[in-house]
């Protein structure tokens, strides 16, 4: 009997270490675990917690994931798209009712780090416009929320991110939305169903995300679908201040430009999309210029400093890109850049001093730990990692940090 159970909490281990980022066996063309960076350091690693998030209460569930975001307490802030889901999925919903489950969660979740539901709202109300299609959330210092929108089309049809601008009737998030934590609407910055171009200092056009400056409480947006710029806005008034195009230039009005192949000289502009945005703490601001597979980084004022590609080899020729969304390590350094790249499937560790890439994990596929259409990710204070996915998987996942790199 003592032996049977050891035979079988063997065999749970290893089936449990299958499942965790970085726990595969190693072989002779595998990299160490943990890479040694300048002949010293290590570089984090993570693990899958796949109970995480607990299930939902309400028959509830989530569509594709839009943003996450942290706040001061660590508690994990989701955005998703319940628009996104399915009939079929639906069905609790329908009339008469096809399945036990499931109906639509509210917009915005709020979870804490052990995965439970600690609030949700979200949608349309008075006083503001609510987008067709969500995109990005950030927690500043205050803990204030604010959410974006791209809404470029019907997400279960063809029409998805093919068509931008006015001409579309489903074209229409052109504008930044600030909450408090408990959903008590408080700005609005820009209009639905109007836009002005990348040179507008009163419109948006598709803001994919945003961040706020903690020195100077200003609101940075990477403006982002259909506008190919970051622009700043004050994060108490909403009073503009300045804006820019990539490598610090003022934006044209052409269309969107895509990626012409690894031949091609480095773009001039920002391409289908601007996508992500992180401020260090140093007063760098990284870009994610996800259709040119590139970072490029910027002083507060706009001031380019330099860029960096991520995988140039793998880009496609279309608005996917390498670059989906940027995070930063949370010792006091911030000596790790994280990059989640939707094309490969993975999160590159990038050591920020030098921009070398000195670690990864995830693949392509369905299981725990890895990825399909890895598309946001907020880091919280311990240095662990939750992750959204968008497209068919619409799946939230906790990578949680296995070496304490962070306080050595």
């Amino acid at each position: 009997m003592n032996f049977m159970k050891q035979f079988y909490r063997t065999v749970f281990i290893t089936s449990f270490c299958f499942l965790a980022v970085g726990c595969e066996p190693s072989t002779s063309d595998d990299p160490a675990v943990e890479t040694a960076v300048s002949g010293e350091a290590r570089v984090p690693d993570f693990q899958v917690d796949p109970f995480w998030p607990k299930t939902l209460p309400n028959e509830w569930l989530i569509g594709r994931i839009a943003g996450v975001a942290v706040d001061s307490q660590d508690r994990i802030f989701v955005v998703h798209r319940p628009g996104s889901l399915t009939r079929g999925e639906l069905g609790l919903t329908q009339d008469p009712v096809m399945s036990q489950c499931c109906r639509p969660a509210p917009p915005v979740l709020i979870f804490d780090a052990q995965g439970n539901l600690l609030d949700s709202w979200g949608g349309p109300g008075e006083g503001y416009d609510w987008p067709g299609t969500e995109h990005g959330i950030f927690v500043d210092h205050n803990d204030n929320v604010w959410l974006g929108g791209e809404g470029i089309g019907d997400p279960e049809t063809a029409a998805d991110h093919q068509i931008h601008g006015e001409d579309n009737p489903l074209c229409r998030d052109h504008f930044v939305l600030k909450f408090s934590t408990d959903g008590t609407f408080l700005m609005q910055i820009g209009e639905a169903n109007r836009t002005g171009g990348s040179n507008s200092t009163e419109f948006l056009g598709h803001p994919a995300d945003m961040e706020v400056d903690p020195d100077t409480n200003e609101l940075f947006v990477v403006d982002g679908y259909l506008n190919k710029r970051v622009i700043v806005f004050d994060a108490e008034s909403g009073e503009y201040k300045r804006h820019w195009g990539a490598y610090g230039e003022t934006p044209d009005e052409e269309p969107m430009g895509r990626w012409e192949g690894p031949d091609a000289q480095p773009a001039a502009d920002f391409a289908d999309s601007v996508h992500g945005i992180r401020i260090s703490k140093d007063g760098q601001v990284y870009v994610a210029d996800r259709g040119n597979g590139r970072i490029q980084i910027f002083t507060k004022d706009g001031t380019f400093v330099e860029e960096h590609f991520i995988m140039p080899e793998t880009r496609p020729g279309s608005s996917s890109g390498t670059v989906w969304d940027i995070d930063l390590s949370t010792d006091e350094a911030q000596t790790y850049l994280y990059v989640a790249d939707g094309t490969n499937q993975k999160v590159w560790v990038l050591q920020r001093d030098t921009m070398e890439i000195v670690n990864s994990f995830g693949r392509r596929g369905r299981a725990a730990g890895e990825f399909h259409w890895l598309h946001k990710f907020a880091v919280d204070s311990q240095g662990n990692i939750y992750t959204g996915e968008v497209h068919m998987t619409r799946r939230l996942q906790k990578l949680v940090l296995q070496n304490n790199v962070m306080a050595e």
